[in-house]
């Protein structure tokens, strides 16, 4: 069981983040926007980008970036952003649907389109869409599921995984067969 979300911090289940990533698309789909790949951002949007790109049937682009390293990643430190696009077929081209898990400060996001528009000029639109956009943040994406104006933690459900170590693997299994 987890804790009650505050506005100070917000927890999310797994059943409540594919329901997330659902309304995201339903969201874009709606717009009526047609897109030629979805380019997401290691690691917080590959899970939706996953999700997406299967519902969307279009090929999915990952850019590794990294900015929370610091404190556990709990504190923003500098970022970076690889210098190489991992995607089945080509370079990123056409109509570009941009995915992370949030923006935060906007920092990562206003950097990452910057970086795609010098390095991919064959991208003709570029669109973005997240399941939190965080009221602080600098930047605004075109699509996203819930604007928080108090700027919340985000506990992700899968950020028990960020503590979890290899020989830990016996014990959390058998824990989790308690269940």
């Amino acid at each position: 069981m987890q804790p009650g979300s505050t506005d100070r911090d917000l927890w999310i289940s797994w059943d409540e983040y594919h329901r997330l990533i659902e309304r995201l698309g339903l969201q874009v789909y709606q717009s009526g926007w047609k897109f030629d790949v979805i380019l997401c951002l290691a690691r917080g949007g590959v899970r939706v980008g996953d999700v997406l790109s299967r519902i969307f049937d279009v090929p999915l682009g990952i850019l590794a970036t990294s900015s929370y390293r610091e404190a556990a990643g709990t504190k923003q430190g500098a970022l970076d952003i690889a210098q190489f696009i991992t995607i089945t077929r080509g370079a990123p081209q056409g109509r570009v649907l941009l995915v992370d898990d949030m923006v935060d400060t906007g920092l990562t996001f206003n950097r990452v389109r910057e970086h795609l528009q010098k390095q991919f000029p064959a991208i003709t639109e570029l669109r973005s869409a997240v399941l939190w956009w965080k009221g602080h943040s600098q930047a605004t994406p075109d699509y996203y599921v819930d604007k928080l104006p108090t700027n919340p933690w985000i506990h992700q459900p899968f950020e028990d995984y960020d503590s979890l170590r290899p020989h830990q693997l016996e014990a959390w299994i058998r824990k989790g067969s308690a269940d």
